[in-house]
């Protein structure tokens, strides 16, 4: 689709102080103004899922995008949140809860407890995350969104940017990201840049997204506080636990609280993995995994089994994929007449629940000796 020119056209109102700045700057009279673009977007002339067109203001992206888009564009302006309802109420009626569950999840918003809240009482970042997977709930053949991460902290854009490249390629749609933030590239990966502003496009080859290096640190139960509203199932903490956080850029981002089981081993015993939480900002590239696997690789340096129960779909998705992990229990809905072992371990009658064993690489020595 190249596309040599587009005109954008102004009507000016000729008012009195119109003429007068004419007067002033030796302005040619004039009743209309128009701009001609030049635009080079050959994007069908490959195959392609995420493009994005970046520039500074004024030079003319968000102008391309309403003329050779004008169909596909969305922002989360153009949907109606009900005001009372949940967010999950706003997504199309054909689509079921499963459907919307994993899409919510996919693109890197897992918290539950937030789902059940009205669109305008989310946070920004969660709000962005929201309309992106009511966007591809449409499955449009193509959705382009304009403004692209410009309400939301630069390291929350970046973070949303790998969660949400992640989940088009996965449905094999086609999204074009509109933005004048050129941050977003290497965590987008897009396949295609188009610079208005120099009238430059260019293929790009995708590239590993930059490294997320996180800090864990030992940490008492107080840290719970920043992280409670966010799990899953309640804000309650085992106080007898052993606590981790992970920081991101001197941000606490993660937590992992780890509680002993009470049965017999043959080994030094074992420890269940009892809240896993990270903060809605930061989910959807697999930090609260990798805290999850780390903890657990402590463990089993000291000797000691790591096993999880959880009912989390994505968790759930996540382990069953790893290679650190051995799928223990199936997932399925317990019975009632469950052994005492199983509820030490955290097994539940009422939700549909999975466990896992950690079979992964035991943790350094010096490493260990620092978090113990």
């Amino acid at each position: 689709m190249p596309v040599t020119e587009i005109t954008l056209s102004t009507d000016i109102e000729r008012s009195p102080r119109v003429l007068q700045l004419e007067g002033v700057f030796d302005l040619p009279p004039t009743k209309r103004q128009d701009i001609k673009l030049p635009v080079n977007l050959p994007v069908e002339d490959f195959d392609w899922n995420i493009g994005l067109i970046v520039g500074p203001s004024g030079s003319g992206k968000s102008s391309v995008a309403r003329n050779l888009f004008q169909a596909a564009l969305r922002d989360e302006h153009c949907y109606h949140w009900p005001e009372r309802e949940s967010v999950v109420d706003a997504f199309p009626e054909e689509a079921n809860t499963k459907e919307i569950i994993n899409l919510l999840c996919s693109v890197g918003f897992s918290s539950p407890p937030s789902w059940l809240r009205p669109f305008g009482k989310l946070s920004t970042g969660e709000k962005f995350r929201v309309a992106i997977a009511r966007m591809l709930a449409e499955n449009l053949p193509l959705v382009v969104c304009d403004e692209f991460t410009s309400t939301v902290d630069r390291t929350v854009a970046q973070i949303a940017s790998a969660a949400i490249q992640k989940a088009i390629r996965l449905r094999k749609q086609r999204f074009i990201a509109v933005t004048c933030h050129d941050d977003v590239e290497e965590w987008l990966q897009p396949d295609w840049v188009y610079r208005p502003g120099a009238n430059e496009f260019a293929r790009r080859s995708l590239r590993c997204r930059p490294p997320i290096e996180l800090e864990i640190h030992r940490v008492t139960k107080e840290a719970w506080k920043l992280f409670r509203h966010h799990h899953y199932l309640d804000t309650s903490i085992h106080p007898a636990g052993q606590f981790f956080m992970a920081v991101w850029r001197g941000r606490p981002v993660a937590f992992s609280s780890w509680i002993s089981l009470l049965i017999k081993t043959r080994d030094g015993g074992a420890r269940r993995e009892h809240r896993t939480v990270c903060l809605p900002d930061y989910q959807g590239v697999g930090i609260g995994n990798a805290l999850s696997d780390f903890c657990a690789s402590i463990f089993k340096a000291l000797g000691i089994r790591a096993t999880s129960t959880t009912s989390h779909p994505a968790m759930i998705a996540s382990r069953l994929k790893s290679r650190n992990w051995k799928l223990v229990r199936k997932p399925g809905f317990n019975k009632g007449d469950m052994k005492p072992h199983q509820k030490a371990m955290g097994h539940s009658v009422a939700r549909l629940t999975a466990g896992f064993e950690y079979i992964g690489p035991a943790a350094e020595k010096h490493v260990v000796q620092e978090l113990t």
